[in-house]
């Protein structure tokens, strides 16, 4: 049995717009073993899809901050042990950075990879045996699926599919609810929190729950801030993304700014909103089978009334 080695690490969108690879692997290979490694915050997501075999976390984002400590490399050595241990037909970094470059060095395998004008970062591609020409003004979606069946010998068919099924992962709920995706990592994709307290009232009186999730501290904050703002809300506890995967699964509606979470809606199929406000949703917008409207741009805020108006074109009158 032939084995693959995906390297896709971070960040939570990145590793979304990864999955359809996957699936397009599993479709086209049937008998490969497919593993894939991916930073450890974001291997319960990975495990979910059903083409993967295997999981092998990476602990590079926690591992930078005490680098100082002797356990820190100790961990470091056992990790690259394992890693150098195993030997695989294939090595595919879809990520095309010096950091993904590295452990794709160190892996054991036939290495590819974008070539230097197609990688993100371009002294990347020293790292790879074979380097594929992919445009880069294509969604990442196209880019990672291209990727993968230049490596593995196959043409990609038909839409996107992210492998993961929504109805098999949705927790049951007592009532219909709407996730909104307050958070993100940088300010200038914030959406004002005003509209969002506007919004969360919109939707309270179409009989929908709000649920608000938080990733870090801060964004706890901001989420009780706007939930004690708006009618029947709440603010869960932070899960591990597994368990988020399921609560969004069950959702009636998102409604979110550029965050990784906002993709893996996309990927479910539930209905959804995205605002764009300090990004371009050309090159890293959601896709999905699900009904989406994707509003703003890079500099270019949507309003209110139009996420409203959104909502209604994404979910009947009638629905929550």
């Amino acid at each position: 049995m032939a084995d693959v080695l995906f390297i896709k690490t971070s960040s939570l969108g990145d590793v979304v717009h990864h999955m359809p690879a996957v699936t397009d692997a599993r479709r086209a290979r049937p008998s490969t073993r497919l593993v894939w490694l991916v930073e450890e915050a974001f291997a319960p997501l990975a495990g979910l899809h059903p083409g993967v075999d295997a999981v092998v976390p990476v602990a590079w984002r926690r591992w930078r901050r005490v680098l100082h400590r002797g356990a820190t490399w100790t961990e470091i050595g056992r990790f690259v042990r394992d890693l150098r241990g195993r030997r695989f037909d294939t090595v595919i970094d879809t990520q095309g950075l010096l950091r993904t470059a590295v452990l794709t060095r160190l892996a054991r395998g036939e290495r590819h990879g974008y070539d230097f004008s197609s990688a993100r970062e371009g002294l990347a591609t020293v790292s790879y045996d074979v380097r594929h020409s992919v445009a880069r003004n294509l969604h990442a979606v196209a880019r990672n699926r291209l990727l993968t069946a230049a490596a593995l010998g196959y043409t990609p068919q038909g839409e996107a599919d992210y492998g993961v099924d929504r109805t098999a992962l949705a927790d049951p709920a007592p009532r219909p609810y709407a996730v909104l995706l307050h958070a993100t990592a940088r300010p200038e994709k914030e959406w004002p929190e005003a509209d969002w307290i506007a919004l969360g009232a919109t939707l309270a009186a179409r009989g929908l729950d709000l649920v608000l999730p938080w990733g870090t501290p801060i964004e706890k904050v901001r989420a009780e801030r706007l939930a004690a703002a708006m009618p029947n809300a709440r603010v869960p506890e932070r899960r591990p993304l597994d368990r988020v995967a399921r609560l969004i699964a069950g959702a009636t509606l998102v409604v979110g700014v550029d965050t990784g979470l906002l993709h893996l809606a996309a990927a479910l199929g539930v209905p959804l909103v995205s605002i764009f406000v300090g990004s371009r949703p050309s090159l890293t917008g959601p896709t999905g089978v699900g009904p989406i409207v994707t509003l703003g741009d890079h500099g270019a805020a949507c309003s209110l009334a139009e996420v409203e108006a959104a909502v209604g074109r994404v979910i009947p009158v009638g629905v929550g």
